[in-house]
């Protein structure tokens, strides 16, 4: 049969209209835009994703509108009004050719918690489990968990990570301190909260911070040469046509060191940077251990990271509390140094360095035989305290009490001591039990002590007739006793500034 020309043209041209759309690239957003989501209160939010190159996007929730136009590498971005509490809500995200619809979005608070295993730690694994999961009916509590990507290359999205809605069937897989946390806000408040749950077990602080200000830093430059060194030998062994076993065992264990958890820049770009800009209140953090053996060395990366994130967050100097190391290990029989110490006193340095920080001091909840300490309710409510007292104005202690200053009175030290709510109170004896004191010789022994008035401790050993240093609680695992009225630990601390068994440690 014969096909006439007009017919012909008209196939050709409909052919090529259809090419075209479907050459046409959907509009998107990442996975931190999905039904059950939390838009942060009270402040304008950022959504953001990608389309074809110069095409035109709209973004609409409820009655408010924003429209946009994608930039020549596809990416968009707009910035919706603040958003009061209120019903469930439609978000919606639409080009010319497709429109991406996102169900039951919450308006109210919404915190990042992050770090390492013990954020991670989920409710399934907690004191108490079946009693947490049977008694957690709080739709209005929503929760996302990351997956553990390492990457040098910025990941825009992870597809499969999704929001939960908090019920008995999903609360077991939320973090425990994250979960226990937002229960205190949500029954608190009275509002939304939303958990992003990014933590990855193992990680060391290097991952989480944007490579390029360690290349930058002096201070860093030990480190990264080791890392350099590494990747050249990756390199190396990749470019290999042929390998022998020996070099194959050597690739295996470099190629799992490149993409793991350890090597800077990694959870940055494979984790963070998919939702780095999402509309948040602040931020909780639990990690250390991975550093402690670098110790001195955390008290420069640990702020720096806490800057990166604001920096590049753009939302300020954002709320970001932490958990101070629990108690881990052997218990040692008499004074000694400590890694673990002297990570507890880098994080402690930190709330003097920046502002808007705050330490959930937890030296009463490890166990010696276990890293990752059961009990997260106590870690959540310490936590919970800082948010509640300095973001959301509730008259709630928040800070453990704290070393101030010390005097020295012949063969004695007084201690003095902030935050100290109510007065001290040791536990379980009456005594104060923690506490060594050394001379110049800087050899330190158990020290007697005693409570002199609500907020200063004498300090004493007839070992020590003229003492000059003081420390409480320094050890792996410290045997320790001094809570405030109000159930608060006092932080481990020491009075001396002599060089730890970290200081040279890169």
């Amino acid at each position: 049969m014969r096909i006439s020309s007009k017919f012909f043209s008209w196939a050709v041209l409909l052919g090529a209209v259809t090419a075209a759309q479907t050459a046409m690239a959907d509009v998107r957003v990442p996975n931190i835009f999905s039904d059950h989501m939390v838009l942060q209160r009270d402040q304008p939010n950022k959504v953001w994703g990608k389309a074809d190159a110069g095409e035109s996007v709209t973004v609409s929730i409820g009655d408010a509108v924003k429209q946009t136009t994608a930039d020549a590498d596809g990416n968009w971005s707009v910035m919706l009004d603040p958003l009061a509490v209120g019903q469930p809500r439609t978000l919606t995200v639409s080009c010319d050719h497709n429109k991406v619809v996102i169900k039951d979005v919450l308006v109210g608070e919404v915190w990042i918690c992050s770090g390492q295993s013990n954020m991670e730690w989920r409710v399934n694994n907690v004191n108490d489990p079946d009693l947490v999961k049977a008694t957690a009916r709080f739709p209005k509590i929503r929760m996302i968990n990351y997956p553990n990507t390492g990457s040098q290359e910025p990941i825009w999205t992870h597809p499969d990570a999704n929001w939960m809605v908090c019920s008995p069937e999903t609360v077991g897989d939320f973090s425990g301190v994250g979960y226990f946390f937002g229960l205190q806000l949500h029954q608190a408040l009275g509002v939304p909260v939303g958990l992003i749950n990014n933590a990855w077990g193992g990680s060391a602080a290097d991952a989480w911070i944007n490579r390029d200000l360690l290349e930058a830093d002096p201070v860093y430059k030990p480190t990264m040469d080791r890392w350099k060194q590494m990747e050249a030998q990756y390199a190396a062994l990749s470019a290999k046509s042929e390998l022998t076993q020996a070099e194959q065992r050597q690739l295996a264990q470099l190629k799992r060191q490149m993409t793991g958890n350890q090597r800077p820049g990694n959870i940055y770009n494979g984790v963070l940077k998919s939702h780095l800009g999402y509309g948040i209140r602040g931020a909780i953090w639990y990690q250390g251990e991975s550093n402690a053996s670098r110790a001195y060395q955390y008290r420069h990366i640990f702020p720096k990271m806490i800057q990166n994130w604001r920096d590049e967050w753009g939302a300020g100097d954002f709320p970001f509390y932490w958990v101070q190391l629990a108690d881990f290990r052997a218990e040692k029989p008499e004074p000694s140094e400590s890694d673990w110490a002297e990570l507890r006193e880098a994080q402690t340095m930190t709330m003097s360095k920046l502002p808007h920080t705050g330490q959930a001091v937890i030296i009463d909840v490890g166990e010696g035989k276990d890293i990752h300490p059961r009990n997260k309710l106590t870690v959540g409510q310490r936590l919970s305290r800082w948010a509640l007292a300095h973001d959301y104005g509730f008259d709630v202690a928040a800070a453990s009490p704290m070393y101030k200053s010390m005097e020295k009175k012949g063969d004695r030290i007084i201690l003095s001591f902030e935050h100290v709510h109510g007065g001290f109170r040791p536990f379980d004896v009456n005594e104060p039990i923690g506490f060594a004191i050394a001379g110049q010789d800087r050899k330190f022994v158990w020290a007697k002590a005693k409570i002199v008035d609500g907020n200063r401790i004498e300090v004493s050993s007839p070992d020590v007739p003229d003492p000059v240093a003081v420390r409480y609680a320094w050890a792996d695992n410290p045997v320790c006793n001094m809570y405030d009225q109000l159930g608060l630990p006092l932080t481990p601390f020491r009075t001396d500034d002599w060089p730890g068994i970290t200081v040279n440690n890169y």
